[in-house]
């Protein structure tokens, strides 16, 4: 048992902070560590997530349904997706407690936290007062300063160049 258990941000404009932290998820199941990988603002169908659901340890909790990007959602979708993701993060905090979780993968949180689609009073408490023994991961661009604040670690991944930038599309197993 570690003695202490860190919160970890994978943040930044470049691509990566999924893969970053779905990497820390296949190490903690390869040492044989459960994990639960939640994703919020995503439909559940990257490629990852096909793989990580056949590990032994490995849980993996998504929305049942979608609401495209955040700028194209109408006021009464931004309401349901607000609920849809309070629930999944309850989900979530309960799951991780109840089956005695090593690593909890949190992807597109930030997001979520950000655009006011998660209470950021109940996100803030559970980060503080989360069970011992939990690493925690979130991933997003713009971590809100008090985040930032909580984590343990936080990494930053600035893009210097991207093939979206000149029209290429997400491409399946590389960014999908």
């Amino acid at each position: 048992m570690m003695a202490h258990s860190c919160i970890h941000i994978y943040c930044g404009d470049g691509k990566g902070k999924s893969t970053a932290a779905m990497g820390l998820a296949l190490r903690a199941a390869g040492s044989g560590r459960k994990v639960l990988v939640t994703q919020f603002l995503k439909d559940g169908s990257s490629s990852e997530l096909k793989i990580l659901r056949e590990l032994p340890g490995v849980k993996v909790l998504t929305c049942p349904r979608q609401f495209g990007f955040f700028w194209n959602m109408t006021e009464e979708q931004k309401g349901q997706a607000k609920c849809s993701y309070e629930e999944l993060f309850e989900e979530a905090v309960k799951t991780a407690a109840e089956e005695d979780v090593f690593l909890l993968v949190m992807d597109e949180l930030i997001a979520a936290y950000n655009h006011g689609l998660l209470d950021r009073e109940r996100v803030l408490a559970f980060l503080k007062e989360k069970p011992e023994g939990l690493e925690t991961v979130l991933t997003g661009r713009d971590p809100a300063p008090e985040l930032v604040e909580l984590a343990d670690y936080v990494s930053e991944i600035q893009k210097k160049k991207h093939p979206f930038d000149r029209g290429l599309p997400a491409r399946r197993g590389i960014e999908l």
